[in-house]
C-alpha cells in the first residue's frame, strides 16, 4: 500500500512505509499507470452500506494491477471496507473477481485530502481490457468523483450491503461519473513508459461521444487519448510500447485566471500537477493541451506563458518530456483574446521546441482549424459548439501524433 496524505501526516506515514516490504514493492520498476481519471469534486450523493462498480479502460495490460483510491476533496476520513478487481464482460457483469488489499488488509481508511494505492493484485490484462473495480462502503460516504466518465458505471441500492463479487445483477443503478478510483497501474516490465495527456475538456473527452446530430456513443472509448493508445498498441514495436493515462479535467485552466469558475478553483495546472501527473507511475511524456479556458476566463498571454514555464520546469526536473499543443480556435474569442492566443502560440511554436522549454510541439491547429474561418473548428470535426471535436475530430487528432516522438 502506498499512501499520499496532507502535509501534516505525510512525513510520519512515509517513515513508517519505508520499513515495510509493501512500500518496496510499490516502487519496483515495471509498474506503469495504464488508466486515470482525475478527481475534481465531491459527488452530490451520500453512499450508505452499498457497493460501487467502476469500469476502467486500460491502455496497456500486464500480469498484475494496482488501484488508486482518493479522498482528495473529502473533509473527513473515508473508509472502503472491501475492494475487488475483475475483467468486465459487458455492462455491470464481470468474470472471476479477485480481492484487492491495502497493506495486506481488505479495509482501508483514506484521510481527508489523501489517497492510497493498493497492494499488487495478480490479474492478467491486455491493452484495451475493461477492468471493473468494485468497492463496498459500510458507513456513510461522500465520494470524490471525476464528473464525466463518458460511460456507465454502477451502484447497488443504498442499504443493499456488500456485492463486490456479484456477477452484475445487484448493480441496478447507473451513474456517468467515476467515484473513488482515480488510477490503475499494470505490472509490465516490457513497457517503456506512460504518456499523460494533461489539460481541460479537450483532453477529458468532451465530444468523444458525438457521432453526429442526434447520435451519441456512450462507453465506446473514442477520446483522442483512447485512439492514441490503440495506435501505440497496434503500430509501435513490442519493445517500444507505452501506456496512456488521461489527466484531463473539464473547465480547468493552466494559470489561475480572474474568472475561473468556482468548481475549478484550485484545479489549475500547477496546483494539480503533483497529484494528477507526478504521482502516477512510469511517466515519461506529458502532452500539454491547455489554454482555451484560460483565455475565456480572463487570463492574458503573459499569465498563460508564466504558468507554462512553471509546469514545464517541474516536469523537466522530473525527467519527463513535454509535448505542447498550441491553443486551438474558439469562435467566441474577442479580438484581444485572439491576440493573446496567437502570442501564446508564438511562444509555443518559436523554434519548434516551445522556446527551449519543452521537447516539441504538436500543432493541432493544422488539424482542427477551419480553412475558411481560422478562429473556428473545421465543420466536419465540430460537435456544434465551436469548441470541441466530435468522434471524427477525435480520430483526426490522434492520427496527427508522430508516435516516434514519445519516450
Amino acid at each position: 500500500m502506498k499512501l499520499r496524505t496532507p502535509a501534516f501526516l505525510a512525513t510520519v506515514l512515509a517513515v513508517a512505509a519505508l520499513s515495510t516490504p509493501v512500500a518496496a514493492e510499490a516502487d519496483r520498476p515495471g509498474w506503469f499507470t495504464s488508466w486515470a481519471q482525475s478527481q475534481q469534486n465531491l459527488a452530490p450523493v451520500t453512499l450508505h452500506d452499498q457497493s460501487l462498480r467502476m469500469i476502467t479502460h486500460l491502455s496497456q495490460g500486464g500480469s498484475a494491477v494496482r488501484v488508486r483510491l482518493q479522498n482528495t476533496f473529502g473533509t473527513r476520513p473515508l473508509t472502503v471496507d472491501r475492494t475487488t478487481a475483475a475483467l468486465s464482460t459487458g455492462d455491470a457483469a464481470v468474470a472471476r473477481p479477485v480481492d484487492v488489499t491495502f497493506g495486506g488488509r481488505a479495509t482501508v481508511t483514506i484521510p481527508a485530502g489523501g489517497e492510497v494505492w493498493s497492494d499488487r493484485t495478480a490479474l492478467d490484462t491486455v491493452a484495451g481490457s475493461d477492468l471493473a473495480v468494485s468497492m463496498y462502503v459500510r458507513g456513510d460516504v461522500v465520494p470524490g468523483r471525476h464528473e464525466s466518465a463518458f460511460r456507465d458505471n454502477y451502484l447497488t441500492p443504498a442499504g443493499s450491503g456488500e456485492h463486490t463479487t456479484d456477477t452484475g445483477a445487484a448493480y441496478t443503478q447507473q451513474v456517468q461519473s467515476t467515484y473513488l478510483v482515480s488510477a490503475v497501474d499494470v505490472f509490465s516490465p516490457r513497457l517503456k513508459g506512460t504518456i499523460v495527456p494533461f489539460g481541460s475538456s479537450v483532453v477529458d473527452g468532451v465530444g468523444s461521444t458525438n457521432c453526429g446530430p442526434g447520435c451519441t456513443e456512450l462507453g465506446t472509448n473514442k477520446r483522442w487519448t483512447d485512439v492514441l493508445a490503440r495506435r501505440i498498441a497496434a503500430e509501435l514495436p513490442r519493445d517500444r510500447q507505452l501506456a496512456v493515462a488521461n489527466a484531463g479535467i473539464s473547465g480547468t485552466t493552466s494559470a489561475v485566471c480572474p474568472r475561473t469558475p468556482g468548481a475549478a478553483v484550485g484545479l489549475d495546472a500547477v496546483s494539480r500537477l503533483e497529484r494528477d501527473v507526478l504521482a502516477l507511475h512510469g511517466v515519461t511524456d506529458v502532452v500539454y493541451y491547455y489554454g482555451t479556458n484560460d483565455i475565456a476566463n480572463g487570463c492574458t498571454a503573459n499569465d498563460i506563458v508564466t504558468s507554462y514555464r512553471a509546469v514545464f520546469e517541474r516536469l523537466r526536473k522530473a525527467g519527463i518530456a513535454v509535448h505542447v499543443t498550441p491553443i486551438t480556435p474558439r469562435p467566441g474569442y474577442s479580438d484581444q483574446n485572439n491576440v493573446d492566443r496567437h502570442a501564446v502560440n508564438d511562444f509555443v511554436k518559436r523554434g519548434g521546441d516551445c522556446s527551449g522549454t519543452c521537447a516539441g510541439v504538436v500543432d493541432l491547429d493544422q488539424v482542427l482549424e477551419d480553412p475558411i474561418r481560422p478562429n473556428s473548428i473545421n465543420p466536419p470535426y465540430d460537435t456544434g459548439d465551436g469548441v470541441h471535436a466530435n468522434i471524427t475530430g477525435q480520430q483526426a487528432i490522434a492520427d496527427f501524433f508522430a508516435l516516434r516522438s514519445f519516450a
